[in-house]
């Protein structure tokens, strides 16, 4: 039976092991003004810069990411995490398969998704496992949007996810350094034109062939 003064050790080490509150708040502040600054100038941005935004001295910073690695890592992680859980907000929200699709695609954009790309580059590890396992959940995610607005006759069927995936890539992708007003505008109105051209019937036949998960997977 676990005595008093044992108790209280155990408690007293519980709370030591358990970050703070305001450590949280930090590291949180830090991954959220990174994501903010890689997609306004790239993910080369200096560190004091970010540690500046985030409202942090540079050994907070340090302290939570040891090099620009560990931070990316982060930031890949939470921007990946964040497109999913849109994705089955989307999926719960909407009654019809093509409204969830378009919800997803737009909240995508405001996750600020293709500013993983720019990311992914370098000494990055984009197989470490945590990232590979938060990838699937987010490819099965959008394949069962995808699936569904097909089996409703709600989309054209000569398309596949990867299709979906890249053009959000490519649409929502930031021009780093570059002051254009208003640009969320845009982007909403190009990822609409997106949007409409996947629709059923199709009023067009398509080149090439489409791009599957596995396309994507051997492109890495």
């Amino acid at each position: 039976m676990e005595t008093v003064a044992e108790a209280a050790t155990c408690e007293a080490h519980r709370r030591a092991s358990r970050p703070r509150a305001d450590a949280l708040r930090n590291r949180e502040r830090i991954v959220t003004a990174a994501r903010e600054m890689f997609v306004e100038f790239g993910p080369d941005v200096p560190l004091d810069e970010v540690a500046r935004r985030a409202g942090v001295g540079n050994a907070t910073l340090y302290r939570n990411f040891p090099d620009r690695a560990a931070l990316t890592h982060e930031v890949v992680l939470a921007v990946t995490c964040r497109t999913t859980d849109r994705a089955e907000e989307a999926a719960a929200a909407e009654s019809d398969p093509f409204a969830a699709l378009s919800r997803f695609v737009h909240a995508a954009a405001e996750e600020r998704i293709g500013a993983l790309c720019p990311m992914l580059s370098g000494g990055f590890d984009k197989d470490h496992p945590e990232l590979l396992a938060e990838r699937r959940r987010l490819e099965e995610a959008v394949e069962g949007l995808v699936r569904r607005a097909m089996s409703a006759g709600r989309m054209r069927t000569d398309i596949a996810v990867g299709d979906v995936l890249v053009a959000l890539s490519q649409l929502t992708r930031p021009l780093p350094g570059i002051a254009c007003p208003d640009i969320d505008r845009f982007t909403h109105r190009h990822l609409q034109l997106f949007l409409d051209g996947l629709q059923a019937p199709a009023r067009s036949e398509l080149p090439g062939s489409a791009a599957t998960l596995e396309d994507l997977r051997r492109g890495h």
